[in-house]
């Protein structure tokens, strides 16, 4: 039968866009990724505009 490789932690992915990082493994041994996403513009505070 095969042997189960040991848990080997990566490293977090850094972008200018977003992050990926490991999630720990499930009941079946299915490690994912996941993602982070940074905001990609600033939302300004509405002000209305002054009277004529």
């Amino acid at each position: 039968m095969s042997e189960q490789k040991p848990n080997i932690k990566v490293p977090d992915g850094e972008t200018p866009f977003y992050t990926t990082r490991q999630m720990p493994p499930n009941e079946k041994g299915f490690v994912g990724y996941e993602t982070v996403w940074k905001p990609l513009q600033k939302e300004a505070e509405y002000k209305t505009p002054k009277k004529p």
